[in-house]
């Protein structure tokens, strides 16, 4: 096993991917080595500034980016630029070496010869391609440099799409292919893809077919632009940007280059003729309309005569741009319905309309193409499916959608259409095996064609997917679902549209505390959607608030409350693992947790304050308590609360995890960041187990919290009342400002005092509840509800 410890990294190449690529490994607390060419202006100069004009304008361009490719702006520190011919011998400091150059194999032999001079023997040094032959790269090298030389292949933007493709040539170490497998997942938070030398590796193959084939699709059966993005984007499990949206933005040159190489180089290929450019995509070409890139693609941004913004549509057959069509089709609106993925998919693939034969001909062909790469892209199918998962954004796989819709039935339709499938789904058939995945005590087996068996899926217990307990249920209600999850650990989930948490779910975690501190060491609460959770349910405070039910909206404020104190003061470890959205009331939840485990690309904030509402779930409570622990000797105590109050009142949102630590949502030396989601659930059962069996303690509830009464009072209004004067607040901002305030300083307290918790959660819950009688704050939860943002009033 190779046991080499990374901490420095070189990166050969400062573009789009260079840069970004650099900036993902210093988020990781690795200092980094930038570099690339001298500008031909500079070749003669003596001037550094000069000399590295291009790495440094490339790095400060990407840092400026949006969405922003650094966990926090800091890492920059981590990033020392330079260039080619003065600073290359650096690298032989450096532990790994990645080439991110231009994608031309003499270019890339040029920098290479540079590399073998300085490199220290038995340093990794990988490129980053997406299309030139791996092991053409590693022709003429020496046999260290063969030994430790693969493919370690991004996709753009590294940090947040998940995909690492790992492609050794044979001459490359099995230990350095392990050690490159386990880093990028590990460390890096990556879905580390095993590919073959293939031409576009595993995702850009299949998802380059599956753009091409649509292209063939949209004439075959008359569709526009406009149709074919609204059927392939969320309904379908897929990004925003569905399919020409995609294209726009990755580059439509770049997808017509991928094409071209996978037509030019496999000869065999079935669908070969798929990979030939339409008409109208070769004038795009002419045209130059490549994207955004470009300024226009298959879609245009302009202005209208009003000057509001306005963004327009390619007619394929005109060649003009057009007004964007909204469209209409009675299986789309059906399965707008559905929020289960997979019970959608069932009712898309059974249209009756266009829209379902849109459906079957789009599965039929990708189901075909995926069949007959297998072995030749790969030998595993899960990792076609992983491939497209991490790198595509998809949220079910090929094969798992395959299996979702019925091997059996879907073959047979196929076959009857005239579409064919490879040998050995015949044969995989006619053994009587009828899915492609299936669950055995809690772990994923998936079928392997080449021996007629189900094989466990690699990570073992370092991967943990609740839904696979099915087996192990404990308890479950309309919402929740409570499993065992081995060594005495129970985890709980739920199911609501965006994680939302509801009396369902509040149920859900006292029910599940209170089964664990009978029989089990402790607790996981966590979700496998996109999202852990966007908080609360305003749609039910705003019904009560609406109906002035105000007695029910007092009793449900104080049972939120109560779950969250519960939470905190259970006689088990609670451990809450979220990633994505975790906000408003999911942030309460892991303020009170005993740890959290958060993935590094989680979104997390006590955001109610835009709703015209302060946190009522115990999050103000918190950010008073922690204010009040993290006083320093010499430091006024109003700074550390105003900090406080100044992430709520601004609804502050940590856009990573890492953020998280510098709103205070997070503690140092207590919760941890995992940097791949999918290991945060056994990360966290973990430490459940860890922490029970140090010998846990219930925590005493604190009745000593000092708060600063009028003394603070009096700062913070008249923070307020400037920032309204100086127009930064609306007079209903001020109003809601103002009662948190209020909360946040104990009260009109004529002196600091000592406080319980329950005191300050009183006064969170009237203050809550009095905001919710406010005509303008319903107004912001209306415009929420309706899919908005909240209006400023």
């Amino acid at each position: 096993m190779d046991k080499r410890i990374i901490q420095k990294v070189a990166v050969l190449g400062s573009g789009v991917m260079g840069s970004r690529i650099a900036c993902h490994f210093a988020g990781i607390g690795l200092n980094v080595l930038l570099l690339d060419i001298v500008p031909n202006d500079a070749k003669e100069s003596s001037d550094l500034k000069l000399r590295n004009k291009i790495v440094n304008d490339a790095l400060q361009f990407t840092l400026k980016s949006n969405p922003s490719p650094v966990y926090s702006k800091d890492v920059v520190k981590k990033i020392t630029t330079g260039n080619f011919d003065d600073d290359m011998k650096i690298i032989s400091d450096c532990d790994w070496v990645i080439e991110v150059v231009v994608e031309r194999l003499d270019i890339k032999k040029l920098i290479y010869d540079q590399v073998e001079k300085y490199r220290k023997p038995g340093t990794l040094i990988t490129s980053n391609t997406s299309g030139i032959p791996i092991h053409m790269m590693a022709e003429g090298r020496t046999d260290d440099f063969k030994k430790h030389f693969c493919g370690t292949h991004f996709f753009n933007p590294p940090r947040y799409l998940r995909l690492l493709e790992i492609i050794p040539t044979p001459d490359t170490d099995s230990t350095v292919v392990d050690f490159l497998m386990n880093y990028g997942d590990l460390y890096l938070g990556k879905t580390t893809v095993l590919c073959k030398d293939t031409p576009a590796f595993i995702a850009n193959r299949i998802g380059v077919y599956g753009i091409m084939s649509l292209f063939r699709l949209i004439d075959k059966l008359n569709l526009t632009i406009d149709e074919v993005d609204a059927l392939t984007g969320p309904i379908l499990g897929r990004p925003k940007s569905a399919t020409f949206r995609t294209a726009d933005v990755v580059g439509i040159d770049t997808l017509v280059k991928v094409a071209k190489g996978v037509y030019d180089n496999c000869s065999t290929d079935e669908a070969r003729e798929v990979f030939i450019n339409p008409e109208w995509l070769t004038k795009m070409i002419d045209n130059n309309w490549l994207g955004d890139k470009t300024g226009q693609g298959f879609f245009k941004k302009t202005k209208n005569a009003a000057g509001e913004k306005e963004i327009l549509t390619l007619d394929l057959k005109t060649m003009e741009y057009a007004k964007r069509v909204k469209p209409k089709y009675p299986t789309l609106e059906a399965a707008k319905q559905i929020d289960d993925l997979h019970q959608r998919l069932k009712l898309l693939f059974s249209g009756k309309d266009v829209a379902g034969e849109f459906y079957r001909h789009f599965h039929f062909g990708l189901f075909t193409y995926i069949s007959y790469r297998v072995p030749e892209i790969s030998d595993e199918l899960y990792r076609v499916d992983d491939a497209m998962k991490a790198g595509f954004g998809w949220e079910i796989g090929a094969f798992e959608s395959w299996d979702t819709l019925g091997i059996e039935k879907v073959t047979l339709a196929m076959q009857e259409a005239g579409y064919k499938v490879a040998p050995w789904i015949e044969k995989m058939l006619q053994l009587g095996n009828t899915t492609f995945y299936k669950t055995e005590n809690g772990k994923q087996l998936c079928y392997d064609p080449a021996s007629h068996t189900y094989k466990s899926l690699p990570g073992g217990t370092a991967f943990i997917v609740m839904s696979n307990f099915q087996d192990k249920l404990v308890w479950k209600n309309g919402s929740c679902r409570l499993y065992n999850l081995g060594e005495d650990v129970l985890g709980l989930q739920w199911f609501t549209k965006m994680g939302s948490i509801g009396g369902d779910v509040l149920s859900g975690i006292n029910t599940a505390i209170e089964k664990a501190e009978k029989n089990y060491k402790g607790l996981v609460i966590a979700n496998e959607g996109n999202n852990f959770s966007a908080g609360a349910n305003v749609g039910m405070i705003f019904m009560l608030a609406v109906e002035q039910e105000f007695d029910e909206l007092n009793l449900a404020i104080s049972m939120f409350q109560n779950t969250m104190m519960r939470t905190r003061y259970s006689s088990i470890p609670v451990v809450v693992a979220p990633h994505g959205l975790a906000l408003g009331g999911a942030c309460e939840l892991s303020l009170h947790a005993d740890k959290c485990c958060p993935a590094a690309e989680t979104y997390t904030g006590l955001v109610e304050l835009g709703v015209g509402l302060i946190p009522g779930g115990g999050g103000t409570k918190e950010f008073v308590l922690r204010a009040a622990d993290e006083l320093h000797q010499d430091e006024p105590e109003t700074n550390t609360l105003k900090n406080r109050f100044m992430s709520i009142a601004t609804a502050q949102v940590a856009t990573s995890a890492q953020e998280g630590f510098a709103l205070g949502i997070y503690r140092k030396g207590i919760d941890q960041i995992i940097m791949n989601q999918s290991r945060r659930i056994a990360e966290a059962k973990k430490s459940v187990i860890e922490i029970f069996d140090r010998g846990y303690t219930t925590p005493v509830q604190r009745k000593d919290v000092p708060v600063l009464g009028r003394s603070a009072l009096g700062a913070l209004y008249a923070g307020i009342n400037g920032m309204m004067l100086a127009k930064y607040a609306t007079s209903h901002d001020v109003v809601v400002a103002k009662k948190l305030a209020y909360v946040m300083c104990g009260g009109d307290l004529s002196a600091p005092s000592l406080v319980t918790e329950q005191y300050l959660l009183d006064l969170e819950r009237e203050a809550f509840l009095s905001l919710c009688g406010e005509k303008k704050t319903l107004e912001r939860i209306q415009s929420v509800l309706k899919g908005g943002k909240p209006v400023r009033n």
